[in-house]
């Protein structure tokens, strides 16, 4: 049973007037498993960012130690919460219920994180005599201060985990949270919610509101709220900044998406190279940013790559998340549409399909859907940047492969999409790593590693439309707190001190 929104330390259901709109939700995995219908409202942005103002004032002034205190009995919610966390994950995605519980047990460990080594990049210092003999005494400092009432807007691919990493190091860092969850996924951000109350923070230091697109724009635009944290697709985050534009002072953190390229060069551990690959392309079902989404292959090993893989693409199974499935459905049927029209765009472009994707059938009527593989024969630069498929970010179990023949040829081939997340790089000759990583245009380079499950104790962000400069992960503190210098003087100096100083300035005390 949905509760509504969440403002001030209580949740408030949507009815009557105020009731802006609903839809009905149901899961991806089965149609016949109605989650239930959610409200929602746009008045009550106005009181969740109210709420959130009014506790910033004095949350902001709590302690570091009580702020990590807090997170504490917040982490202990999730780990009372975790199999719940988990099936309600599962349910709203359709993801695996093993999968799930590895984005929960994320979530436990990102509270550590934040606490033992994000908020040490923002801690304060100071430097004595900063300005040297000719001026003693002068103490320089550096402190950092929160920003303010922080805009959350999560996916809904991993609901817990993505908005988490936004959450987690923007309270620590003293600043208070509307949270806007994707419609998709409302439990998960209602057992969040949950476990924040039952954590005891303040009233009003964690706010959230459900709905749709037009719930999401209003909340970034509102004039109180001091910055915008989104991950999400590189359409939206666009429009979060076109909508926003006016408001130059307003910090915007966009983590957009991915066109991610794995290079497997001649010398590379074949067997593993398949395997990583095979995890990275298809795993959530294709839905996430780090999906390998291009595969280069040197050209003496392609043909045996595209039979292996092409082979275990078909051994894995799909299936309903609380079966001992690999991959699970997509979100929903626009997606599944939106896939097999790309499909059509590869054949379109000359692609031969090794692997045709479909719709299918499961034993549960939801969104699944085959993998894909798509050969791109006789690959060239300008071909590539004219391709619709091979520059669009899909978000769907889909894999072109393309043919190298030196090293150069394909680093230029990866960095020729329009997006810069992620690529990895197999090979057994470190030299060879370390050329593709220095030549990558992308925010994570990857050997003998595949493009997913990126580690939080690192920042986590990309180039061109993947990003806007401001990583994820553990660098998220950065962009939660803005340094304010200082230039001190305990004792301050007589006026004719001052006058020596300075030729030609001549008073008299």
């Amino acid at each position: 049973m949905f509760q509504g929104n969440y403002i001030e330390g209580q949740f408030f259901s949507v009815s009557g007037s105020e009731k802006a709109g609903e839809w009905a939700l149901k899961s991806p995995a089965d149609l016949s498993d109605s989650i239930g219908d959610v409200a929602y409202s746009y008045a009550a942005i106005d009181r969740a960012v109210e709420s959130a103002l009014k506790a910033f004032r004095s949350w902001r002034r709590v302690s570091l130690s009580d702020r990590a205190a807090a997170l504490k009995r917040y982490q202990e919610q999730i780990k009372r919460r975790e199999e719940q966390l988990a099936r309600q994950i599962s349910r709203e995605v359709g993801k695996p219920l093993w999968e799930s519980k590895t984005e929960v047990a994320s979530m436990v460990s990102k509270i550590d994180i934040s606490i033992q080594h994000g908020q040490k990049l923002t801690s304060d210092y100071e430097i004595p005599n900063i300005m040297g003999a000719a001026q003693e005494g002068v103490l320089g400092a550096c402190r950092y201060r929160p920003h303010g009432v922080m805009a959350v807007i999560g996916p809904f691919n991993f609901p817990g985990h993505l908005p988490n990493g936004h959450i987690v190091p923007a309270l620590l860092a003293g600043n208070t949270i509307v949270f806007k969850p994707s419609e998709k996924t409302p439990g998960v951000a209602q057992l969040m919610a949950e476990a924040m109350h039952a954590a005891g923070l303040p009233a009003g230091v964690f706010n959230l509101v459900q709905g749709e697109r037009e719930v999401g724009r209003r909340l970034c635009v509102h004039p109180e709220v001091a910055g915008v944290l989104f991950t999400g697709s590189y359409e939206v985050g666009t429009r979060i900044k076109q909508d926003t534009l006016l408001q130059h002072w307003k910090l915007l953190a966009l983590e957009m998406g991915g066109k991610n390229s794995t290079i497997i060069h001649q010398d590379a551990d074949f067997e593993s190279a398949v395997q990583e690959t095979l995890l990275s392309a298809f795993l959530t079902t294709g839905q996430r940013c780090s999906a390998t989404s291009r595969v280069l292959v040197h050209e003496s090993l392609l043909e045996r790559f595209l039979e292996s893989f092409h082979a275990r693409a078909k051994a894995f199974t799909i299936g309903h998340w609380s079966k001992p499935s690999f991959m699970g459905p997509l979100i929903d049927a626009a997606s599944v549409d939106r896939y097999t029209k790309f499909l059509g765009i590869a054949s379109r472009e000359g692609c031969e399909l090794v692997m045709r994707g479909k719709a299918i059938e499961t034993g549960h009527a939801g969104h699944y859907v085959a993998p894909s593989i798509a050969w791109v024969p006789s690959p060239s630069i300008e071909q590539t940047k004219k391709s619709v498929f091979q520059q669009s970010e899909l978000f769907a179990p889909c894999a072109a492969v393309l043919g190298y023949r030196d090293l150069d040829e394909a680093v230029a081939q990866a960095n020729e999409t329009q997006f810069g997340l992620v690529t990895s790089v197999f090979t057994g000759d470190r030299k060879v790593y370390d050329k593709a990583r220095e030549d990558l245009e992308v925010g994570l380079v990857n050997w003998n590693k595949s493009t997913v499950g990126a580690s939080s104790r690192l920042p986590f962000g990309g180039f061109k439309k993947s990003g806007n400069h401001f990583p994820t992960a553990l660098s998220a503190s950065l962009y939660c707190a803005a340094p304010v210098s200082s230039l001190e003087v305990a004792e301050p100096k007589a006026p004719e001190a001052q006058a020596q100083a300075y030729p030609g300035l001549n008073w008299k005390p």
